[in-house]
């Protein structure tokens, strides 16, 4: 049986392109739903000039184009969405189109995130619902009965490391950093580029078959204290530390609007309710994405800081 042929709507987007690419490495025949308006976007016509380059099929469609959609979803056994969070509701005609073809051997909805059925923060959220979307949608998949596979990665790496989790800081910090908690809960951090992989090697994996997979990768589950600690190794210099409370923080994240509050918004969710590591991966309805494929390379944490020093 030949690979999977694969559709990725999103694929000129950040982790929509990684994936494209992780499909065309994994010689899949690859596909992209593609916006008219992204070929006029310089930056997105160069990633849509190189993945066509690379062997992928470019198809123009929306989704808001049923017809499009419709056609789009033909061409393929896999539908892959890596849609932005605002765009997270679009996919319900999408997901209503692969119902009705019923040719579709697996759908990856766009979470690519900390686990929606599992976050602690649906009360801060305050209207602007990052995660209240995604959850909807998974809802929605399983009560289609549309095969799926759910990939909950936590944060990509480019969220919050780069500053050592330090808000509105785009760089980490060589003299104070602030702690949030008591900096000992740990959260995960995973790379776009290897979120990517860990994602095509599902889909034609019957053990990931309406099951969500996890990403907890070893070297990149860490606390704060432990990111500062290593921080601190690697610029050979101990950094003066304050410390934020719970009670702090969420005065802060009450006082200011989305998306101003964000950053603070996901640090309460990571490090202070435990949203990535508080519970255990059950078999009946999840899996360990680096036990399942540890042939896998990924980067480390502290490799990603060796690229800041």
């Amino acid at each position: 049986m030949g690979k999977s042929k694969i559709l990725i709507i999103g694929a000129s987007g950040n982790l929509g392109f990684h994936l494209a690419e992780a499909s065309l490495k994994f010689d899949h025949p690859t596909f992209a739903l593609v916006r008219d308006s992204a070929f006029s976007d310089p930056i997105k016509a160069q990633k849509l000039h190189s993945l066509s380059h690379a062997g992928a099929t470019l198809l123009k469609g929306s989704l808001q184009d049923e017809a499009s959609i419709v056609e789009a979803v033909k061409l393929v056994d896999v539908v892959i969405s890596a849609v932005s969070a605002k765009q997270t509701l679009d996919q319900k005609l999408l997901i209503r189109v692969i119902k009705q073809s019923g040719s579709i051997k697996r759908f990856i909805p766009a979470e690519f995130g900390a686990d929606p059925t599992k976050v602690q923060i649906y009360d801060l959220e305050d209207g602007h619902n990052f995660y209240a979307p995604k959850l909807e949608i998974r809802q929605m998949v399983e009560a289609e009965g549309i095969p799926y596979t759910c990939i909950c990665c936590n944060f990509f790496m480019k969220i919050l490391l780069p500053s050592l989790v330090q808000p509105g800081l785009n760089a980490p910090p060589r003299d104070k950093v602030t702690i949030f908690g008591d900096g000992n809960t740990k959260g995960v951090f995973v790379k776009e580029n290897d979120v990517a992989a860990f994602t095509i090697s599902t889909v034609d994996d019957p053990r990931t078959l309406n099951k969500v997979l996890y990403l907890r990768p070893p070297g990149n589950v860490c606390s704060l204290n432990e990111l500062v600690e290593m921080w601190e190794t690697k610029i050979g210099k101990k950094l003066e530390k304050s410390h934020v409370s719970e009670e702090e923080l969420v005065k802060k994240i009450k006082g200011t609007s989305y998306p101003a509050n964000f950053e603070q918004l996901f640090i309460y969710s990571a490090f202070i309710k435990k949203d990535h590591t508080y519970f255990d991966i059950e078999s009946s309805n999840g899996v360990n994405g680096t036990e399942l494929y540890p042939q896998l390379k990924y980067t480390t944490v502290s490799e990603f800081l060796d690229t800041l020093v």
